[in-house]
């Protein structure tokens, strides 16, 4: 595996850890000198979207449109 895909994979993983709330210290400081923050940006606007999709799915399916 590449360097580069390496750390878009590390910042997919830091990106959902983060969603959750929870991270080892010690994983936070490998993650910060590991991941661009370009990466991470990325990541989280994807997930950002894709958690208000999923959201809006929930509710139609809820209400019954």
């Amino acid at each position: 595996m590449s360097d580069n895909s390496s750390s878009f994979m590390r910042s997919i993983k830091a990106v959902a850890w983060s969603f959750l709330g929870i991270r080892k210290s010690s994983e936070f400081q490998k993650d910060m000198a590991n991941i661009t923050p370009l990466h991470v940006l990325a990541v989280g606007l994807a997930a950002g979207l894709l958690f208000v999709i999923g959201l809006i799915v929930v509710v139609n399916l809820v209400v019954g449109k």
